[in-house]
């Protein structure tokens, strides 16, 4: 073995994957195409989104991860995270199986699917643009920035800051 990273189209020789690993993947694609994102943001509505951020026209997009197919099939919460965003995409590692995503269960004329790995990712569905209302942007935008500044400022001096809220 060479040490190389797998590509994307190596599914069958892919170790298990960690959703961080998918994650990190989904970052970098993310940061070439100018969407910079957060993970684990808390929602108002109680849910956490795996991965959310904000694209160069100011749109919110979501990723829900999920790493075994069991998780995927047994997600039934997943609509909910459809009213903080305009764009909604599933994150999976390359070897699990994405055939349940095109059940009309998981919305396939809406929802996205990006394929990632620890070092890449590849969108393999693009997601659907569902605009959300103005009002409802400018306080996710809001939301996310104040994570943001929050989280850099408990990287710069952790006794400074207070743990990710909704306020």
């Amino acid at each position: 073995m060479t040490g190389a990273p797998l590509s994307i189209a190596d599914s069958s020789l892919a170790p298990a994957l960690a959703a961080c690993d998918v994650a990190r993947g989904i970052g970098r694609l993310f940061a070439r195409n100018n969407i910079w994102c957060l993970s684990e943001v808390p929602l108002k509505n109680g849910r956490r989104a795996d991965l959310m951020g904000i694209d160069a026209k100011g749109l919110v997009v979501i990723v829900e991860i999920k790493v075994a197919r069991a998780d995927l099939l047994g997600d039934a919460k997943w609509p909910d995270y459809l009213d903080y965003c305009d764009r909604f995409y599933w994150g999976l590692p390359p070897g699990l199986d994405r055939a349940p995503l095109e059940s009309d269960a998981y919305r396939p004329e809406s929802c996205g699917v990006i394929v990632a790995d620890g070092y890449d990712a590849e969108i393999v569905r693009p997601a659907a643009f569902a605009p959300l209302a103005a009002a409802r942007r400018k306080t996710q935008v809001e939301h996310l920035a104040r994570i943001a500044m929050r989280r850099y400022m408990a990287m710069r001096d952790p006794l400074c800051t207070a743990p990710d809220t909704l306020a």
